[in-house]
């Protein structure tokens, strides 16, 4: 048996998207860079059938920038027996049209992702070209399914799955969380590692990213992850020894400059973050930068000085708005207060500080928008992005806007966050959050120019006042900037 599991090729105008590994698929933007998330699922599903014997190809086509149509012909000269696919909301119709071209080859389809629309009996109707579909956290799914049909075992054991049955659909008992530490490392090998780019704040590169915990326990009603893909707020941990051995082996062995730690939210226990320090120092490893997502409120100083001790680089902190009550509202349950004490002391400490905010969330109003704005910019953050809140099929805000009829469209390709309200607020127009979006990266901008202008104008000062004097200095060093961009509301 040979599996071929896939990333499918997704363009629009030009422009490469994001799919895999990530909770944000979307058509980047010119502003984005090589930003590439690493498809761990896929890396993990690989892994695992290839320590249970079975031989597996792994394609990111999206990493290796393979057209569509040589992606096909690529696919058509491997000669596997079963095709395996990531999907998400965005990218469904593009990935569904090379799917149905695939088919005429007669490979059997199996698809997974976080993409709710594949989790029906009813899809499988209407895509007879489909064969299998995997619900949630897919790689003991897809190893079960293997193992049955290598075996010629009925498909009725296997959880999470949703196949055909003498023309009948079957949908599986979905899968129960499962202990992520039997998993084997994610395989590399195969793929073109030092294009997966992840490096907040400017970290070295080739930068590499790993994985030590899966899940959040947390419940903001918008996050796709935790409420699609693992199916419930399932949050579990790596042991901190495994952790640090992967880590250890990708810059000692493999040469990487750095490491990001994509877990959803990493800091989530103070004895354990503690412990994962001592074991980078215990090593000395403390020498190779690493960043990580966090939550704000969750840190304290200890915590950071640890962290800042064993080489902590940089921090992404999800702040999403400048008003407590649209946080409480979405169930982000974020202190703003202590979040703002805890994102100061992380750059006094001279960590850098990269920020996420969004529009939309239920309640916002012009003034939240120019709060949020405002908020943003005063934390002074090393980096920052902004986007448009996107309900997600499957997750609670999807749920209560389509019962109150505000979703505006069910084109999902329209679903990515980066350039279309999905949905009608109920203070504030859809047009002016996708403004609000645009003015706050152009405020943005304006920000971080000033702040380099003054930089380099602070230096010229000193020389020109060590050679010249104070009086020449204060005329040589005067900052120019640009007029200030017109208010948003």
């Amino acid at each position: 048996m040979k599996v071929l599991l896939a990333n499918l090729p997704w363009q629009r105008q030009g422009r490469w998207g994001v799919r895999a590994g990530s909770r944000w698929p979307h058509i980047k933007d010119e502003n984005e860079g090589g930003y590439l998330p690493f498809p761990f699922f896929l890396s993990y599903a690989a892994s695992l059938l290839q320590a249970h014997g079975i031989e597996t190809i792994l394609i990111d086509a999206i990493a290796e920038q393979i057209p569509e149509n040589d992606f096909l012909n690529r696919v058509t000269k491997i000669d596997c027996d079963y095709l395996v696919c990531e999907t998400s909301v965005p990218s469904f119709y593009e990935d569904l049209s090379i799917l149905k071209k695939i088919s005429s080859i007669e490979i059997p389809i199996i698809l997974c992702g976080p993409n709710f629309e594949i989790y029906h009996e009813e899809f499988l109707k209407q895509n007879p070209y489909i064969d299998f579909v995997l619900c949630g956290e897919y790689e003991y799914t897809l190893l079960e399914l293997m193992e049955s049909l290598q075996g010629a075992k009925g498909l009725s054991g296997v959880a999470g799955l949703i196949y055909r049955n003498n023309g009948a659909i079957i949908k599986n008992a979905k899968r129960e969380p499962f202990d992520i530490n039997i998993l084997p490392w994610p395989h590399r090998d195969s793929l073109p590692m030092h294009k997966y780019l992840d490096a907040p704040c400017g970290m070295p590169t080739p930068s590499v990213q790993m994985l030590a915990s899966r899940g959040c326990p947390f419940g903001c009603n918008f996050c796709l992850w935790p409420q699609v893909f693992y199916q419930g707020n399932h949050y579990r941990t790596r042991h901190i020894k495994d952790v640090v051995d992967e880590m250890e082996y990708l810059v000692i062995k493999k040469k990487f400059k750095s490491v990001y730690f994509d877990d959803d939210t990493f800091n989530v226990g103070k004895k354990r973050m503690l412990e994962f320090c001592n074991e980078i120092i215990k090593r000395n490893l403390n020498n190779i930068p690493w960043a990580i997502m966090a939550k704000a409120d969750l840190m304290d100083e200890q915590i950071l000085g640890a962290m800042k001790k064993a080489g902590l680089y940089s921090i992404k902190y999800g702040v999403e708005s400048g008003s407590q009550e649209l946080l409480d509202g979405c169930g982000k349950s974020l202190d703003l207060k202590r979040a703002e004490h805890i994102i100061k002391h992380t750059k006094l400490l001279g960590i850098k500080v990269h920020l996420t905010f969004c529009f939309g969330l239920p309640g916002e109003t012009e003034q939240t928008v120019a709060e949020t704005i405002d908020y943003s910019l005063n934390l002074k953050a090393d980096s920052i992005q902004f986007s448009i809140v996107t309900p997600f099929p499957g997750t609670k805000l999807f749920k209560d806007l389509d019962k109150d009829g505000k979703i505006s469209t069910k084109n999902w390709s329209l679903y990515d966050g980066q350039h279309s309200c999905v949905f009608y607020p109920d203070n504030i127009s859809y047009i002016d959050l996708e403004k609000a979006k645009n003015y706050a990266y152009k405020r943005w901008l304006d920000y971080d120019e000033k702040r380099k202008n003054l930089c380099g104008s602070a230096k010229k000062f000193f020389a020109c006042w060590k050679t010249n004097g104070l009086y020449k200095a204060l005329g040589k060093a005067a900052v120019k900037t640009k007029p200030k961009f017109k208010k948003y509301l």
